[in-house]
């Protein structure tokens, strides 16, 4: 039997070659947050600093702490904003030394199981008057992500792949966030917003799943095996998003969005 392969880190180049598009839904969560001069703020999920920057930029006065899981978009972060802290953590056992105004999560609790429990945590831990900020992709029943478990069930990569699909779990609905949090919070505000991304091709939607949601299911490919997966997904992505009337491909992206404020301040 082989040695199991570790994940590989994260990638902030490939990350960031559709910079604008993955920070627009960062710029609306923020949009949101009505804190006047929060003092301390905590980003997790940081990735390579795009989100981090947006917090710095409307609050530059505020103690901002970017965290993530990988060493990768933490040495990103730290070279795109140096002024900040950044730091290396896991968020499933992750607490706050001092409670914060703001935990602004961008992009990343999807990864993470049991938002039952985790939710309700981070919340607990805010200060009073703070508030918890989500944006989570919502989008396992697109055409991208079905054609990924597709792609993974073909015979000549079904036993590599294992449960590789289960590496994201389905969110909760609207309802089932806004009951997990309402109970103690001054107000919750829910949501679920579709984008429509223009993309030049086929092969561009491939290159923006690479950074992102195929990367489980390429990393448990033997290296051998990575193209082949990737010209038989792109295939089923040529065909999921025909050509529009200018000859881009348009990605829909649905994404849920949460804004919960703790009680008192």
């Amino acid at each position: 039997m082989s040695a199991k392969r570790e994940p590989a880190d994260w990638q902030p180049d490939l990350y960031l070659r559709f910079e604008d598009e993955r920070t627009r839904p960062a710029h609306e969560l923020l949009s949101r947050v009505m804190l006047r001069e929060p003092r301390h703020i905590v980003d997790i999920g940081c990735g390579p600093g795009n989100s981090t920057e947006l917090l710095s930029r409307r609050w530059p006065a505020a103690d901002i702490l970017g965290l993530d899981s990988s060493p990768a978009m933490i040495d990103a972060a730290r070279r795109r904003l140096p002024g900040l802290r950044f730091e290396q953590a896991d968020i499933t056992v992750w607490m706050p030394d001092t409670p914060p105004d703001l935990i602004f999560a961008n992009a990343v609790l999807q990864w993470v199981p049991d938002h039952a429990a985790l939710l309700p945590r981070l919340f607990a831990s805010l200060a009073p008057g703070g508030i918890l900020a989500i944006q989570m992709p919502d989008n396992l029943d697109e055409p991208s992500h079905a054609a990924m478990r597709e792609t993974a069930a073909e015979r000549e990569f079904a036993a590599p792949m294992g449960d590789v699909a289960k590496a994201r779990t389905r969110l909760p609905t609207l309802d089932a966030y806004y009951d997990m949090l309402a109970a103690d919070a001054a107000g919750v505000d829910v949501w679920r917003t579709t984008y429509h991304h223009p993309m030049a091709d086929a092969e561009a939607i491939v290159e923006w799943l690479k950074a992102t949601g195929l990367r489980p299911f390429l990393d448990a490919l033997p290296e051998g095996l990575r193209s082949g997966f990737i010209a038989r997904y792109q295939a089923r992505i040529d065909a999921a998003y025909p050509a529009r009337a200018d000859d881009k491909r348009l990605m829909a992206f649905p994404r849920v969005f949460i804004v919960a404020q703790r009680e008192g301040g």
